[in-house]
């Protein structure tokens, strides 16, 4: 009778994980170009990123509560924590993969659940399926345009956004609730007409994170020198919106907004 003979089973040492652990291994290029596995995250910029993770999920939850105003501090917060990961991630030469993917995960709920579960909490709910399948399709373009830009990395221009960033589209939707609930007679989240626009906001605004339309990033201006007259604008755009916040912000989102339809414009002229 012949013998078969059977594999050696791999040895615990030769897995690259023993047993139950909470363990992360990654490839990273060397200066080299030569392919390296690294155990372990950065430390800080996956903190910074936790934190925008837990004020989005803290947003989340006072919205629940009817504390709109604290879920709008929450996402805004966020967004500056969103801003400081990758900044600290290049200062301390500690981008990875994974912090990259915990980056967009973070954003999806921070910049795509919490600003809609705060619409419809505060201003649709009364719509009803209308008011929730609005909010879904903010929340669904979210999720398309953060994967969308996962995988156009490194291949698309660094001076322009590809539609409205998350964290910018985030911001006008908390900036039009700020507002309404700054302007309870002028915003009367009772009247079907509002509740409408409100609605249709939303679900522009999400439309325009998967639009194609092009957006400065501004990227490439904390690299650059410019015309000193900058400054002066600068200070008097701020100035202006310390005169009411919420509008100041509201108001300028949506100059951005159209701002991309100009560039867009302006691109394909020079194209051509």
């Amino acid at each position: 009778m012949t013998n078969i003979h059977k594999p050696e089973r791999e040895s615990s040492t030769d897995l690259p994980f023993d047993g139950i652990t909470f363990e992360v291994e990654e490839e990273e290029h060397t200066q080299e170009g030569q392919k390296v596995k690294r155990r372990g995250i950065y430390l800080w910029p996956n903190l910074i990123t936790t934190a925008a993770l837990l004020s989005g999920f803290y947003s989340i939850i006072a919205s629940m509560n009817g504390q709109f105003q604290q879920a709008i501090y929450a996402i805004f917060l966020a967004a500056l924590f969103d801003g400081l990961d990758g900044r600290v991630a290049r200062a301390i030469g500690a981008q990875s993969p994974f912090g990259e993917q915990f980056d967009s995960l973070s954003d999806m709920l921070a910049f795509g659940v919490a600003p809609a579960i705060l619409m419809y909490s505060w201003g649709v709910a009364e719509l009803g399926r209308i008011g929730l399948a609005a909010c879904f399709v903010y929340t669904a373009c979210a999720a398309f345009r953060l994967a969308r830009f996962n995988v156009q990395i490194g291949v698309v221009d660094k001076r322009y956004f590809i539609g409205v960033a998350s964290p910018l589209a985030a911001i006008m939707i908390i900036s039009l609730v700020w507002v309404g609930l700054d302007f309870p007679e002028i915003f009367d989240i009772q009247d079907s007409v509002v509740q409408i626009i409100n609605a249709v906001a939303i679900v522009i605004t999400g439309l325009l994170m998967i639009s194609n339309i092009k957006y400065y990033s501004f990227k490439t201006v904390e690299r650059k020198r410019v015309p000193f007259f900058v400054l002066p604008i600068a200070v008097f755009i701020f100035a202006a919106m310390t005169y009411n916040i919420p509008v100041g912000i509201l108001v300028i989102s949506v100059i951005y907004a159209l701002s991309g339809f100009v560039t867009t414009f302006m691109a394909k002229k020079q194209v051509s």
